[in-house]
């Protein structure tokens, strides 16, 4: 990897400490931008822009955030109501949206349930969760979750993450078949523009999240959950802690949520009853 031309590295000149020897050495870095994400909407005859989210995020794949984001704040409905996704500058990205979709910036400006420090109570988030999702999560029929095939993801998923292995700087979220395969990874300084990155790219691609197991590289927020209940993705895993809203949250939409995804051990907080966990 060419770190002078890969917008995901900086590197600087680091004094490291160890013991009683003290070197200087080049220490390779996460970048971290601000992102504005503006909108475009209305008929063709009277199209309206205005910015609609700052977000700081690692760049890279900033069309797939953009299109996750606008997904999983359920500011769009669907992928098909994205037309385009187009770069203004470096740090500014314009969603244009199809004539007939509708938006409410009036709406978003009252809505945003999404961080678990809103100050709402937990019954309320996801209760506006549920208002904003397009269904429950597709649940697999006559199918067994083996454990043998979760606990091998996290290794599977650390080999593929290219940028943490360099930096130790970055959230990463990745899909996995149903046999463990890697399906996609995105990777970012922040975990929830991990998983929006994610899931923009999956849904463009014209992918459903029916047949697909999620795993987090960190612990499993509110946020995450309520991120994955709106794409529709049956299985959740996270090498970290989930918190308690975010077993409720899976609880209610019907999400298997596996925390604590380590070695050949893991807790399973929630369960579809229409699926097994097999040993």
């Amino acid at each position: 990897m060419e770190i002078a031309k890969h917008p995901s590295i900086d590197s600087a000149t680091v004094t490291v400490f160890d013991g009683n020897t003290v070197v200087e050495k080049q220490d390779f870095l996460a970048v971290e931008e601000p992102l504005e994400i503006r909108v475009e909407y209305g008929p063709e005859a009277n199209r309206i822009t205005q910015p609609l989210s700052i977000t700081m995020r690692t760049p890279g794949a900033d069309e797939d955030l953009v299109r996750g984001f606008l997904l999983t704040e359920s500011i769009v409905k669907n992928a098909s109501e994205i037309q385009a996704v187009l770069p203004v500058s470096q740090n500014v990205v314009l969603a244009q949206l199809v004539p007939t979709a509708r938006f409410d910036m009036a709406r978003l400006d009252r809505h945003f349930y999404t961080s678990s420090s809103c100050g709402v109570c937990g019954k309320t988030s996801i209760d506006a969760v549920q208002s904003a999702s397009p269904g429950k999560p597709i649940l697999l029929k006559n199918s067994t979750l083996s454990s043998e095939i979760l606990c091998a993801l996290p290794d599977r998923l650390r080999q593929s993450q290219e940028t943490f292995e360099m930096t130790g700087g970055l959230h990463a979220a990745a899909l996995f078949s149903w046999s463990g395969d890697l399906m996609a990874l995105r990777e970012d300084v922040g975990r929830h523009n991990a998983l929006d990155k994610l899931i923009g790219q999956h849904a463009h691609s014209g992918h459903d999240f029916g047949d697909t197991i999620l795993l987090l590289s960190g612990r499993a927020s509110f946020e995450l959950l309520q991120k994955s209940a709106v794409a529709g993705i049956p299985v959740v895993c996270a090498v970290g802690a989930p918190s308690s809203l975010a077993v409720e949250t899976a609880r209610s939409f019907g999400i298997t949520l596996i925390g604590f995804l380590r070695g050949k051990r893991f807790n399973l907080y929630s369960k579809p009853e229409n699926m097994e966990i097999g040993v």
